[in-house]
């Protein structure tokens, strides 16, 4: 009977031993905090469809939101195939990755001690794909009521691999940027600057809304929506900020504060700026503000105080706000709905005082910023900035020239005047019903 016990007992070793060396230093907790956090990131997607669906006329509403549907599909394949081994691969130059993960080669189960010790490398991989994902569905702003659906397709598809896998590649895949320093916890420069300067190069280049040269006025045909989806975001963002640690830990836990306090102080900042301008308080103005705070909040979100995120926050809130105002009455620039002004300065507001607020007490693995004694921290931000801001806007310049002669980019003035949604489409958001805009 004993014997029976003894060898029942080593079996049971054996068995557990075997179960760990195939997992590794997998945990459990960590793997299931990343898992839900690519969740979270994924439904901010198509809360940026309704985030922005609102902002456009009826006639429109149904485009956004196919776009932004379409973008999951489309870099869902491309980070498989391609996008993750040029994002995450083995560095070349410290530009991009090579392709030795093509069609997820050797990516599994297992961890990649490069970027995470307790995650199977699937799980790192699904997350970032997320950031892929929402990525490109933030530039569709700029273009809103006017780009050739087909078009849109191929823009999408060559911006994602020769504009965010490279930047991508540069911050967290080991590329110049990263071995220079520069701090970018959740993407303020990978995402936020890089969607940004593209927005703006794109709203260059496919010109003024036909309305917006007329008498006529635009105006949004569902403010109720756009606040859904920027509730939707805001609760997305903590998958995206707190689900960067890339574990279930205390980092975790004060990435999740910080973007909450930026994204409040933000909205309130932007509130009371825009109030004193416009004598009300909009509702479309606040979550608006809302968003720039936690696009602010997403570079610093793992080596700031929360102290310094209500600066952070309400600096962008105010700044955001003002860049609107300037861009709508003093310049011909048609970004339809404010994407270099939310995303583009926001995330480089974020990106600089990151550099100013940073500090080891919060992170030891990061570095301090200019109030902590290390004012070299911000040189290296304004670097990555301006870096990501040159790299973007050029190549997305080149790729619109590019598509503008083979494709075109813009549907006909008639199309354009009937709304993009029966023009590319076939389909009406709001069939007899009378609604405005």
């Amino acid at each position: 009977m004993e014997m029976r016990k003894e060898t029942y007992t080593i079996l049971m070793i054996v068995l557990l031993a075997s179960m760990s060396s195939a997992d590794g230093g997998i945990d459990s907790g960590d793997t299931a905090w990343v898992l839900a956090s690519a969740a979270l990131v994924l439904l901010m997607t198509p809360g940026v469809g309704f985030f922005y669906g609102g902002m456009v006329r009826k006639k429109n509403v149904l485009a956004i939101l196919t776009q932004s549907f379409v973008i999951i599909a489309l870099i869902s394949l491309q980070w498989v195939i391609v996008g993750y081994s040029l994002s995450f691969g083995p560095d070349m130059f410290g530009f991009i990755g090579d392709l030795s993960y093509a069609g997820l080669k050797g990516v599994g189960m297992a961890a990649n001690p490069i970027y995470s010790e307790t995650l199977p490398e699937l799980a790192f991989m699904i997350f970032q794909a997320m950031f892929a994902i929402i990525t490109p569905a933030l530039i569709i702003g700029a273009f809103a009521d006017r780009m050739k659906f087909s078009t849109f397709i191929v823009f999408i598809l060559l911006w994602t691999t020769l504009i965010y896998d490279p930047i991508c590649h540069w911050v967290w895949g080991g590329g110049w940027m990263s071995k220079l320093g520069a701090l970018d916890f959740a993407g303020g420069t990978v995402v936020h600057i890089s969607a940004g300067v593209s927005a703006l190069a794109a709203a260059l280049m496919i010109g003024r809304r036909i309305d917006l040269n007329s008498e006529s006025s635009i105006q949004p045909h569902d403010i109720t929506m756009s606040m859904l989806g920027a509730s939707i975001l805001w609760f997305g963002w903590f998958g995206f900020n707190a689900g960067s640690t890339l574990g279930a830990n205390g980092l975790a836990a004060h990435a999740f504060v910080v973007t909450n306090t930026a994204a409040a102080a933000a909205a309130l900042s932007w509130m009371l700026v825009s109030w004193s301008h416009n004598g009300k308080a909009s509702s479309l103005g606040i979550v608006t503000g809302a968003v720039c705070g936690l696009v602010a909040i997403t570079p610093a979100a793992g080596y700031v105080t929360p102290l310094a995120s209500i600066v952070i926050g309400a600096i962008a809130g105010a700044v955001c706000y003002l860049a609107i105002v300037f861009m709508k009455t003093k310049t011909r620039i048609d970004d339809a709905l404010d994407v270099m002004a939310c995303h583009g300065l926001g995330g480089i507001i974020g990106a600089l005082l990151t550099g100013v607020f940073a500090t080891l007490a919060v992170n030891l693995d990061a570095a301090d910023g200019l109030l902590s004694g290390n004012p070299s921290q911000l040189a290296v931000q304004a670097i990555g900035v301006a870096a990501t801001m040159v790299y973007a806007f050029v190549g997305s310049m080149i790729l619109l020239k590019l598509l503008d002669v083979v494709m075109g980019l813009r549907v006909a003035r008639a199309e354009e005047v009937i709304g993009l949604d029966l023009t590319q489409h076939g389909e009406e958001a709001y069939p007899d019903m009378d609604i405005p805009g």
